[in-house]
């Protein structure tokens, strides 16, 4: 093997782990914050699946900015009579990253 694909590879294997270490960091996070409580990747529990979410708001330039606002502050009435609790206590940049995970899909 030449030194130029091994750097390649090393380069290759590098970025899989960056992209992998975020999605494994926002799990983590989304069970912190006790979302999975009402939150699946998959399948609707209480409240809407991720991947629904992510299929809701697909191409909506704004879907971020409402998304973070909801968890924020709650809401009800998108997905049904059960009401989403408040999060107000969440940090902001938790928060946003939560919902930028959701949107890219929660994988």
């Amino acid at each position: 093997m030449t030194r130029s694909l091994m750097i390649r590879l090393a380069l290759v294997a590098a970025a899989a782990a960056t992209v992998a270490a975020p999605a494994s960091a926002a799990v983590e996070m989304a069970k912190k914050y006790n979302c999975t409580a009402c939150h699946a990747v998959d399948k609707k529990l209480v409240g809407p699946a991720y991947k629904d979410v992510a299929a809701k708001y697909k191409g909506d330039a704004a879907a971020a900015a409402k998304l973070v606002e909801k968890v924020k502050k709650g809401g009800s009435g998108v997905w049904g009579p059960v009401p989403m609790p408040p999060n107000a206590a969440v940090p902001d940049a938790d928060v946003k990253a939560l919902v930028d995970w959701i949107l890219a899909g929660a994988k």
